[in-house]
């Protein structure tokens, strides 16, 4: 499996049996998957989009209180399946041009991709079991369509 590394964006080759082995980036040292929350930007997003592992992006802004009552959930669910998919958050107000390209249009927005292609989106906030329901059947597709 190859992996981006959220510090210096460089890919890593991981093999599949080593994935929970606190696996470090070669050239930087530091963790891979520990299960941290990504910040994105359109300077590092479609170079962390590379990843093998299933990407879910959250869009969302400082201002807006069913984005900041979300934070907590993506949160707790990134740490959970840190070596099953990779959490990014992206801040709309910071990065208005990848607002417009993924055509956000409420926050938050939530999508997952597999291998760089979107595979479904959610658009608003909601409690951990149910964002996890449809994180669950969103990867149950994507695993029928690859």
């Amino acid at each position: 499996m190859n992996t981006v590394c959220a510090s210096c964006l460089a890919t890593n080759r991981l093999p599949d049996d080593r994935i929970n082995d606190a696996a470090k980036c070669g050239p930087c040292g530091e963790p891979l998957l520990d299960g941290s929350v990504i910040f994105a930007t359109g300077a590092t997003l479609d170079k962390l989009l590379q990843d093998d592992l299933p990407i879910v992006i959250d869009f969302w802004a400082p201002w807006c209180g069913p984005c900041v009552g979300f934070a907590p959930v993506f949160d707790a669910v990134a740490g959970e399946r840190r070596d099953k998919v990779r959490f990014i958050k992206i801040n709309t107000e910071a990065e208005p041009a990848l607002s417009s390209r993924f055509g956000i249009r409420s926050i938050p927005t939530i999508m997952l991709f597999k291998q760089g292609q979107k595979v479904d989106s959610l658009h608003g906030a909601m409690p951990k079991a149910p964002f996890e329901e449809w994180l669950d059947e969103g990867l149950s597709l994507q695993d029928t369509t690859s």
